[in-house]
């Protein structure tokens, strides 16, 4: 938008650029809401890890009724946490755009010597194929065989991602799942994420891990690499890791050491 309203301004559509007056401009990291910023590490791996445990127990305790389908607990073909368990998996691994996530067709994951990879539809029609992690690949398998069973209702029979009703999974829902997920993390590590935050998640780990940028880029699905600056985000205490490691004086560490 505010580039729309700069060149609007530039074109003489119109006399004053509304876009002027917000006070948050997209370069300023530290402007955005907290929700829209990268988890730290321990932030990430208690999401992580409440979302992995989802998908392999459940909760302990049956739910309430989903909406609309009357009293008492929840029935079998209602169950839902197989599937939060891999929307969370695979928002803060791959980093999809929410729209490729819930666009997902189960034919879109296939398995290429070995590895599981997802066929993403992006923007401007162009495809990516991203490989799934192994914890990630092992749970979309089970949701796959037991978890989509179970809800589909042969309404959407292609869709990967399905509502207890046996719909799509639509956007707006997904921001539903993650808050069920991060109740089950403990507190202390505990911190409020909307799914682009978690695609900045994303790529501001794999960055951070040294991971090549073209890498970190045809995994997210950018045009190009200036983008990437877009969603990297400061991590506490990642320049003090950077010096401790540097590669200009490692050769100078271990003869000290010797």
């Amino acid at each position: 938008m505010s580039a729309f309203f700069k060149y609007a301004a530039v074109a003489g559509w119109v006399q004053l650029d509304p876009m002027r007056a917000v006070t948050v401009r997209p370069v300023q990291r530290g402007g955005l809401r907290a929700e829209r910023r990268a988890l730290t590490a321990e932030q990430a791996e208690g999401l992580l890890g409440a979302a992995r445990g989802l998908a392999e127990s459940g909760p302990a305790v049956p739910g309430p009724a989903a909406p609309g389908a009357g009293g008492g607990r929840r029935r079998p073909d209602q169950r839902t946490e197989l599937r939060d368990g891999l929307i969370v998996l695979l928002l803060a691994a791959v980093g999809p755009r929410v729209s490729e996530l819930t666009a997902a067709n189960a034919e879109d994951f296939f398995v290429n010597g070995g590895t599981r990879y997802w066929r993403i539809f992006g923007k401007g029609g162009r495809t990516r194929d991203v490989p799934l992690p192994g914890p990630v690949a092992e749970v979309l398998d089970a949701y796959l065989a037991e978890g989509r069973g179970r809800l589909d209702r042969g309404r959407e029979p292609k869709a990967l991602l399905l509502s207890w009703r046996g719909r799509r999974l639509a956007r707006g829902d997904v921001q539903g799942v993650i808050d069920r997920v991060l109740a089950r993390v403990e507190p202390g590590r505990r911190r409020s994420v909307t799914p682009h935050g978690l695609r900045h998640t994303t790529a501001t780990h794999l960055l951070a891990a040294a991971t090549d940028m073209d890498a970190v880029r045809r995994v997210l699905g950018h045009a190009d690499l200036s983008t990437l600056g877009r969603y990297r985000d400061e991590l506490p205490g990642e320049l003090e890791a950077a010096m401790r490691v540097h590669p200009l004086l490692g050769p100078l560490e271990r003869r000290r050491g010797g």
